[in-house]
């Protein structure tokens, strides 16, 4: 009785856990789609500043780590110092902020798509740079990731959905994306090497200096001149005030699913918390479909269903590999 009421217990808190990083992200990719879109006012101007949102998530992330640290890490010792994350820091400001840009290029299930394919610029470099020998179903996942996001690429769009687009740009948006998949390789190998070198470091710890790096960044870039336009986005919350409260509301989203993110890695692992990230993905952009009256066509729907495909072969190989491991442990 004590172990079906334990084993119901942890089917309740991965059923919570789902729950979180549905809502959180689902809810943070409507209202990026919606301030990179809408016209606000009655002067109907857009929201041109979108690389303002990384220095209002990397503030609001730094404090709420800060806190988290504060109430349940205050006797941790040997984690990774502050100043270890400032080259990460770069890279993960850069890259982002391009993510984002490409919303004005393209749209936000092209970029949701785009972002999905982290795996193939790591197998590229892996085998070109190290040498790695990858398996056949590793390159099935990666050519179905890539042909999917190719043909959505040269899939025609919806004139309607490009209209809403602030300066429409396929090349170009395509090509922030890719960038940011380069940058964010770049994060995810530092991130490693810290934590490689420094074992005690806590998600919160990663969190903390990462966001700290990111909020200095970010504040020269955006007021570091008196024309910068961090002064400008300013200027619009306050001319517009719906747009202040829809990136408040993005940014407590972001916490909120990075919150979740740590507490599913932490009680079920990083397999479990990618299979939940990456049906987000396909939700966001069924939710996006829905929600702005624009929806895919047939061909980008199949290109949608082939990337995700790919994806979810990607997951199933690495929970065989996961199941061959433990085979092994416990015959050792």
């Amino acid at each position: 009785m004590e172990a079906h009421a334990s084993g119901l217990g942890r089917v309740l808190l991965l059923c919570f856990c789902v729950a979180g990083i549905w809502t959180a992200y689902i809810s943070q990719g409507v209202l990026q789609e919606h301030l990179s879109t809408k016209r606000f006012g009655p002067d109907e101007k857009r929201f041109e500043h979108l690389a303002f949102l990384n220095l209002a998530q990397n503030v609001v992330c730094f404090i709420w780590s800060f806190i988290m640290i504060s109430l349940w890490s205050r006797g941790s010792k040997g984690g990774a110092p502050w100043w270890s994350y400032w080259s990460a820091g770069i890279t993960n400001t850069i890259g982002p902020a391009m993510g984002i840009e490409a919303l004005k290029y393209i749209s936000y299930p092209a970029q949701v798509l785009v972002k999905s394919s982290k795996m193939i610029p790591v197998m590229v470099m892996g085998a070109l740079v190290y040498g790695i020998k990858y398996s056949y179903s590793e390159y099935i996942c990666s050519f179905l990731v890539a042909g999917g996001v190719s043909l959505f690429a040269l899939s025609k769009t919806s004139a309607k959905t490009i209209s809403k687009l602030a300066h429409p740009n396929a090349p170009l948006g395509y090509g922030l994306c890719v960038l940011n998949l380069a940058f964010d390789g770049f994060t995810n190998a530092t991130q490693d090497s810290i934590t490689a070198r420094y074992p005690k470091t806590s998600a919160w710890d990663i969190m903390l200096g990462m966001n700290l790096w990111g909020t200095i960044y970010n504040v020269v870039y955006m007021f570091g001149w008196p024309q910068a336009s961090g002064y400008e986005a300013i200027r619009f919350c306050k001319q517009h005030p719906e747009a202040g409260w829809d990136i408040l509301f993005y940014c407590l989203c972001g916490a909120v699913g990075q919150n979740f993110i740590f507490l599913t890695i932490s009680r079920f692992g990083s397999l479990a918390n990618t299979t939940i990230t990456t049906t987000r993905k396909f939700v966001s952009i069924v939710v996006s479909s829905l929600l702005s009256g624009n929806p895919l066509s047939t061909s980008q729907w199949s290109s949608v269903v082939m990337v995700f495909s790919g994806l979810s072969y990607q997951i199933y190989l690495k929970w065989q590999k996961l199941q061959r491991l433990q085979k092994k442990r416990k015959t050792t």
